[in-house]
């Protein structure tokens, strides 16, 4: 399918391209390049469309963090092909959204195994259900709840979940050897976030999870991030899920004492700027507004 028809017309980008600007929507549509950018010790990061992807190549096999889109995902397999004639061991999804998953088709056949947060499968049968597109669906095979780790070759990798942020099924990727992480979701590097309250999404315990992040990893981690207002800024360290984690606290203080004040959802929604936040960028700031507002108030 043609790309710009695939991105109008899909159902996925209700949501997964809602977090996005007039800006980054119309680059999308410029069709760009994709780009294979390594990091350290077999480990480096695909971009195209969509979520950043992270994979690593050794001698035992490949291993693949995130999809993107089933018109994306094939231009990272080609390339890995071309690097390894070792199998595909592991796709793990750090969540459910289509711009991370809806590419888990493409490695039908190829991957020996998909791995996911329980949540998270639950979030994408219920997604592909509504949007009747469950034909289209790579499932994970394999879940998992707190904690979970493999080997493949000479890298450990294990993922984390430290509760809701962006969504409910949201996990830490670790490749401990090389010390790389996605971060998924849970790090918009200074781009406004979709918070998917359908999902289970919580703009109060999202910083929680930065915390325990924070806690888990050091200041040598490579940290990959699922989307950067700076697309080459998808890459960084703790001072960016500092900041993160700062800016969500600003969110739900600034929504909370309006609420308390006797502000209406409208009033909240008018704000142009957030407090004490001026790194953050992109549209939606009413979206994210709405989502804290709902929370705080259980609607």
């Amino acid at each position: 399918m043609e790309r710009r028809k695939f991105l109008t017309t899909t159902a996925l980008s209700a949501g997964s391209l809602a977090l996005f600007g007039k800006r980054s929507f119309a680059a999308m549509l410029a069709d760009p390049a994709y780009k294979i950018t390594p990091l350290r010790n077999n480990v480096g990061i695909f971009t195209e469309q969509g979520g950043t992807i992270a994979y690593m190549v050794n001698k035992e096999g490949i291993v693949v963090v995130d999809a993107e889109f089933p018109n994306t995902a094939p231009h990272l397999i080609a390339e890995l092909q071309k690097q390894s004639s070792q199998p595909f061991q592991w796709l793990i999804n750090t969540h459910h959204h289509g711009d991370h998953t809806s590419g888990n088709i493409a490695f039908k056949g190829l991957v020996k195994n998909v791995a996911a947060h329980a949540n998270s499968l639950t979030n994408q049968k219920a997604a592909a259900a509504k949007q009747k597109s469950e034909d289209k669906q790579l499932y994970p095979d394999t879940t998992f709840t707190d904690k979970w780790k493999i080997k493949v070759g000479d890298e450990r990798i294990t993922a984390h979940y430290f509760g809701a942020g962006h969504t409910n099924g949201d996990s830490f990727i670790h490749f401990e050897h090389a010390n790389i992480v996605h971060c998924g979701d849970q790090v918009f590097n200074r781009l406004y976030p979709y918070i998917d309250r359908s999902a289970g999404a919580s703009c109060k315990h999202w910083p929680l999870a930065l915390e325990a992040a924070l806690k888990q990893f050091d200041k040598n981690t490579i940290f990959v991030y699922g989307h950067a207002f700076d697309p080459v800024k998808v890459t960084g360290n703790t001072e960016d899920l500092k900041l993160m984690k700062d800016f969500m606290e600003k969110l739900v203080a600034y929504v909370d004492s309006g609420i308390k004040a006797g502000k209406s959802k409208a009033d909240i929604l008018a704000t142009k700027s957030i407090p004490g936040v001026t790194e953050w960028n992109g549209g939606g700031i009413e979206r994210i507004l709405g989502a804290a507002y709902d929370e705080l108030t259980g609607a």
